[in-house]
């Protein structure tokens, strides 16, 4: 698999990594794990306030990504800000499985959007670009393809298929399931990230990954 970015979506301002990671082992949970992120979410949670949320550079930064592509609605909240928000108001993060939990912890933690992707079910080549509205796109948790904007920011695979849209939601057919063992990572930031921010959480996310499900990286960093 290879990986791409349009100029004219790095124009936008954006600030992506990819990272691969073969032969996982994931779970529905797991304890240690489990025990670290109560650890972490009880400090994130001592300090975390709506005007925090709200001031955020980081997020504003996703915020001015969608101002330049006239999506402003909040139906298109960035994911990390969704989960910190989720957070805030239930107390707690949703588990979904080891390694989605993994990331979202990630995600919660730096203000990144972080994403897992099946490796095995992707078709093809990858490229972040800007749609043009003929790309199929299959969101978690519906069975039916549902219409994409001209002129978003997307994941897409060589079958015109969208993986992820923008950096607000992820699709059924390489969504991590229990079986998954093999994964491409997305980490994206924004003009207000800097390389040093992405790469801190490409190495917290690989230690954290490999500490708890196993696996070997293949592709350690690779920055757009």
């Amino acid at each position: 698999m290879d990986f791409k970015v349009e100029k004219e979506v790095l124009d936008l301002g954006m600030n992506v990594a990819i990272v691969v990671i073969k032969g996982m082992t994931n779970c529905k949970n797991n304890d240690e794990f489990n025990k670290y992120r109560d650890r972490v979410l009880s400090e994130i949670r001592n300090n975390l306030t709506e005007e925090k949320i709200t001031n955020d550079e980081v997020l504003k930064g996703f915020w001015m990504l969608h101002e330049r592509i006239g999506k402003t609605s909040k139906h298109d909240m960035s994911s990390p800000e969704n989960l910190l928000n989720m957070f805030l108001r239930n107390g707690s993060l949703p588990s979904i499985n080891l390694i989605v939990d993994i990331y979202n912890l990630v995600s919660v933690m730096t203000r990144l959007a972080l994403g897992a992707h099946d490796l095995d079910n992707i078709s093809g080549n990858v490229s972040l670009r800007l749609t043009n509205g003929s790309e199929n796109f299959l969101p978690i948790g519906y069975s039916k393809i549902k219409p994409i904007s001209k002129g978003e920011y997307a994941y897409v695979d060589d079958a015109n298929d969208v993986l992820c849209r923008m950096e607000v939601r992820q699709v059924e057919k390489t969504k991590v399931m229990e079986n998954t063992s093999n994964c491409m990572y997305i980490i994206q930031g924004n003009e207000n990230t800097s390389n040093e921010q992405i790469k801190k959480a490409v190495d917290l996310l690989i230690e954290l990954t490999l500490k708890y499900c196993g696996g070997q990286e293949e592709i350690i960093y690779k920055q757009y």
